[in-house]
């Protein structure tokens, strides 16, 4: 998602200074197309108005800003932080009152859609944080999200992406294990793909999936297994937090980290089907 996110931003003519995570594909891709490569985040910071993350987790936010050669201590007051990871909105919050200490303004704002939006720069993304905020880095936003939400204060955007994933991520693994049980039944599933295109159960991510089931492309969503997992993780962990129900979001967890911990935390959502079969010592289609 960072790499669509930042060709865009650069396609624009904003001049972008970089510092991957831990893939040099995308970085040097970047650096390709005109990007500069900090050395560490002291020197990106040095070099930034804006910051952008994209990352796995919060706890790698807060290692970037506030580590060693972290982008907060070279940042100048008055400088915004924008935080697309999709986290737990509490710790969003911690890191924007410790941001504030040191004069820098931030706004949360996870991304909506999949990497293949991220690459055509139409993302949607759910903003928390000052209006005035928002709309002085909007021009930026608007290089990558054709949908741009502001959600309300800061960490709002983050609880509003976590609804929304548990939403997806918890319908993906409903539809699989049902597809993997109509597979155990034998049931021809070009003809169950027909039944339920036709009715109420039909939903786009119904139809991504059954690209894998019927034809073995998993390209439409190009979401790891790790991460749906976490994001599961983090929606149960804050729906607990106000003393509301995650039974669902648990059992859509475990059945995401089953399959992460049997060796599957890089494939794609769309396989979960297979994933799941494999469970019950049957196939759907060969797993390469």
């Amino acid at each position: 998602m960072g790499h669509g996110a930042a060709k865009n931003i650069l396609a624009a003519g904003y001049p972008l200074t970089i510092l991957g995570h831990r893939n040099r594909q995308p970085v040097d891709d970047l650096v390709g197309r005109g990007a500069t490569e900090a050395a560490n985040g002291t020197e990106l910071g040095a070099a930034s108005d804006v910051v952008f993350f994209c990352l796995p987790t919060a706890d790698n936010v807060e290692a970037a800003l506030f580590g060693p050669d972290g982008i907060a201590a070279a940042l100048r007051p008055g400088a915004i932080v924008v935080d697309s990871t999709t986290a737990d909105p509490a710790m969003t919050r911690r890191t924007g009152a410790r941001l504030a200490e040191m004069g820098i303004r931030m706004l949360d704002a996870p991304l909506g859609r999949s990497p293949n939006e991220a690459e055509a720069g139409t993302l949607s993304t759910y903003v928390g944080g000052d209006v005035a905020d928002l709309e002085e880095v909007r021009p930026i936003l608007d290089t990558y999200a054709d949908t741009i939400v502001h959600t309300g204060p800061l960490g709002d955007g983050m609880a509003c992406k976590l609804i929304n994933n548990f939403i997806s991520i918890g319908t993906s693994a409903l539809i699989s294990e049902a597809v993997a049980t109509a597979a155990r039944l034998g049931l021809d599933l070009e003809k169950l793909h027909e039944v339920i295109s036709a009715g109420g159960a039909n939903s786009p991510m119904f139809q991504i999936i059954m690209e894998w089931v019927l034809r073995g492309d998993d390209s439409r969503l190009k979401g790891p297994v790790r991460i749906a997992a976490k994001d599961l993780r983090t929606y149960a962990r804050l729906a607990e937090t106000v003393g509301a129900t995650a039974f669902i979001a648990n059992a859509c967890g475990q059945t995401y980290s089953l399959v992460e911990a049997r060796g599957h935390a890089e494939r794609y959502m769309p396989v979960m089907p297979g994933l799941i079969a494999e469970l019950g010592n049957f196939k759907i289609r060969d797993i390469d």
